[in-house]
């Protein structure tokens, strides 16, 4: 018997909302059909739940550790395991990304509860990386599955915080490929020169933001949001005025494997040098760091 039978589709490829469920007593054998549906629907929504910042923070720790932001500061609370975004101090998350995608293993996944919203405006959309990969011509696919990309924190002013992930990473419990690029923390592609990636990248980053693979949630207060980091990009849409406070509970994520290994080197590695190398510069910076720690 389901624990969530209440259960409605916000759009064939993505998202569901459950309803008459309170999440501060969702424990046992219904944490294990929430992971379930999280893996098949990759976004769910909880209306009306009434949970303090203990209840988000207990809740979000049934699923994994969590992690504060390693970046951004909160404006009106202290916790060490909650992010908060408010509007009023510019914490509009308008640029399509998955969190945290310069750390070596990224979020997992991640808990959001709308605490305050505008009257009108301030939607947010996801996308659907399983079926924005599945959509690409099989050329296209094959070729992605070789690539890997450079991702690193400058949106948060920190350029130097940056790693490289496969540009089809697999997911850990679906199997499934999954297109694992983004126009927020993804620089380059790591196999490609820089005219090549500038073009490519953009191509992918475009695609992923697709209406075929997206839905548009319109809030409501006391929503509660989970999402799979693992297979979606979000976007808030900054068309409001007021405030709009978001907390968010994340929770750590695990190693990221490629669906398939590489057998090319990086672009740098041909030992050509000219004018345009200094588009070169951070990929050369990171792959040398990378080399003098393992020797």
């Amino acid at each position: 018997m389901s624990f969530f039978s209440e259960l409605k589709l916000i759009s064939p490829s993505i998202g569901a909302e459950i309803n008459n469920v309170d999440l501060k007593k969702v424990e046992g054998n219904a944490i294990n059909e929430l992971k379930d549906l999280l893996s098949r629907h990759k976004v769910l929504f909880f209306p009306n739940q009434k949970i303090s910042i203990e209840d988000h923070v207990a809740f979000g720790e049934k699923f994994g550790e969590l992690q504060g932001h390693p970046h951004i500061n909160n404006p009106n609370i202290k916790h060490a395991k909650i992010f908060e975004l408010a509007a009023s101090s510019g914490g509009i998350a308008d640029e399509w990304h998955t969190d945290l995608t310069f750390q070596e293993q990224p979020a997992l996944l991640s808990i959001l509860h709308m605490v305050e919203l505008p009257e009108v405006g301030g939607d947010t959309l996801w996308t659907d990386l399983v079926a924005a990969f599945k959509a690409l011509s099989k050329p296209i696919q094959d070729m992605c599955m070789e690539l890997s990309a450079l991702h690193d924190a400058s949106p948060h002013l920190h350029p130097e915080k940056m790693t490289i992930h496969p540009v089809v990473r697999k997911h850990p419990d679906t199997n499934e490929p999954v297109l694992y690029v983004n126009e927020h923390f993804t620089r380059r592609i790591v196999e490609f020169a820089h005219e090549e990636s500038e073009h490519f990248l953009k191509f992918l980053t475009s695609w992923v933001q697709k209406p075929e693979f997206s839905l548009r949630y319109k809030w409501q207060k006391h929503t509660v949001a989970m999402w799979d980091n693992r297979s979606t990009q979000h976007y808030v849409v900054n068309n409001f005025e007021g405030e709009r406070i978001i907390q968010r509970v994340t929770v750590t994520g695990d190693k990221i494997e490629p669906y398939k290994q590489s057998s090319y080197q990086a672009w740098n590695a041909n030992g050509k040098f000219s004018a345009k190398s200094r588009y070169d510069f951070q990929l050369m910076g990171y792959l040398d760091s990378i080399f003098k720690e393992k020797n």
